[in-house]
Order: C-alpha cells, then sequence, then structure tokens
C-alpha cells in the first residue's frame, strides 16, 4: 500500500468473507456471495440510513470518501440496483487491490478513483448527490481537512438539497471529537444528528460515532425504527440534545 500495509484475509469457512486488514486493523468486511451481510456495527448502521435515504429500491448517486473494501458500495449496488456511485480513496495502491480481489470492475454504476476525498468533491457539480459517506482515516484519526467547516461546506454544496451527509468518527470515551464534528457540521446544515451505541454517547467506552447532517430535515422516525430492530442497538440523537452535547466545543477550520 502506498501509506502502509494491507492485507485481505479470509474467513476460513469456505465463505466469501474477507477482512480487510489495514496497518494492522480490521478496515472492512466484505461477503462476495452476500454483499448484504454488514458485519461491522457503525457499517449497519449506515446501512440503516442508505435504506431510507430515497424509496426502497430506487437508485441513488452515492459518494463514498475512504473506499478500502468497499462494503457500502456493494451494498448500495445490491439493494439500489441502477444506482451511480463515486468511490475516493487516497491510497492508488488500495484501490488496485480491491478491485481486483473483488472484481469491483464488474458492478454496474461504481467507480474507484485514487484521489484525496476532499479534492476529489471539488471536483464534482453542484447538488449531485443523493448521499455522501466519508469513512476515511490516517491510522485511527480522521484527516484533520475532512472535518473542518470549510469542508462541510463543500460537502454541502455537492449533496442534493434532501440529501443526507454520513460521517464515521473513531472517538474515546470523552466523545470529544464527534462533537467538534457534529459542531462543525451545525454551522452549515440544517439539521444534524448522532448515532452511537447508548454506552458510548454516556462515556462509557470509545467506539464509533456516526454524524448525521442534511439540510432538510432527516427521516429521524424511519431511523429510530430501524437503529432500535438492528442486530447493534444503536442510539439516535437529534436536536437539541445534539446542541447540548456541542455546547462548548468549538469547529475546526482550514489554516489560513
Amino acid at each position: 500500500m502506498d501509506t502502509g500495509t494491507a492485507e485481505l484475509v479470509p474467513d476460513g469457512d469456505g465463505s466469501g468473507g474477507w477482512t480487510v486488514v489495514v496497518n494492522g486493523a480490521p478496515s472492512s468486511y466484505v461477503d462476495l456471495d452476500n454483499p448484504t451481510r454488514l458485519e461491522f456495527e457503525y457499517v449497519q448502521w449506515t446501512g440503516h440510513i442508505l435504506d431510507v435515504v430515497a424509496p426502497e429500491a430506487a437508485p441513488i448517486d452515492a459518494v463514498h470518501i475512504g473506499g478500502a473494501g468497499c462494503t457500502l458500495a456493494l451494498y448500495t449496488a445490491a439493494t439500489r440496483p441502477g444506482s451511480r456511485q463515486l468511490v475516493f480513496d487516497v491510497d492508488a495502491a488500495l484501490v488496485v487491490l480491491a478491485r481486483q480481489a473483488f472484481g469491483l470492475k464488474n458492478v454496474n454504476g461504481l467507480r474507484l478513483k485514487a484521489a484525496d476525498g476532499r479534492a476529489g468533491l471539488a471536483t464534482l457539480p453542484d447538488a449531485s448527490a443523493d448521499v455522501v459517506i466519508r469513512d476515511a482515516f490516517d491510522q485511527t484519526a480522521v484527516p484533520p481537512h475532512l472535518a473542518t467547516v470549510e469542508y462541510h461546506r463543500e460537502v454541502a454544496r455537492v449533496l442534493r438539497p434532501d440529501g443526507i451527509y454520513v460521517a464515521n468518527v473513531a472517538d474515546n470515551v470523552q466523545v470529544r471529537d464527534s462533537r467538534v464534528e457534529a459542531a462543525a457540521a451545525q454551522t452549515v446544515f440544517t439539521d444534524v444528528a448522532m448515532v452511537a451505541e447508548p454506552a458510548q454517547l454516556r462515556g462509557r467506552r470509545y467506539g464509533n460515532v456516526l454524524i448525521l447532517a442534511s439540510l432538510t430535515p432527516l427521516p429521524e422516525d424511519a431511523l429510530v425504527r430501524r437503529l432500535a430492530g438492528g442486530a447493534v442497538r444503536a442510539r439516535y440523537v437529534g436536536g437539541e440534545r445534539v446542541r447540548e452535547l456541542t455546547s462548548g466545543h468549538h469547529p475546526h477550520h482550514d489554516p489560513t
């Protein structure tokens, strides 16, 4: 890999399941026999968001910042045939590995580009995406330029008025990073929410937090139902509670 090491680890049971390990950490899971199988908890939550971003089975336009095994792109292609998807990953060698190992060239409507996610966004037309998903990390942290107020403005430009932005944050027990990112999103978007395990939001564990944002009201009722009934219970937090969580946290800006 250009930015470190990558390993494809098979399940070992003869199935089509593979774990993509990047720099020693499990980065994504792909089941070639069943692309709707979402193994990681935060990926399952994102799958629920993809399920409600448009009417069932309707094709969408999706942008993925961070590729690895392209789990969510494969999920979207399987559940919403005809979707147009663009994946940006900064590591060209990882793009080649995923394309060859998982047959991504044969997935209709899916394009992979070796490019920085923010630079890639800058090339896209206004109001051209139904969903933008950011799942990109430099080691264990989100690259700083993918979390600023200015970055969120670029995401909002690319999204359609009713589109949804989803960002994955691997946060600590203080839940500080996701609060700062949510504060940045609040400066740009009308509606901002957070999704995590209840214990994570109470400061009892390290884990993933999803930040959701839209220029129009998020489909809260539908998401609450799906998250409550999922394999891994998650809590949807929106509105006034997010404003409470972000109070006193100052969003980051691009260097001047």
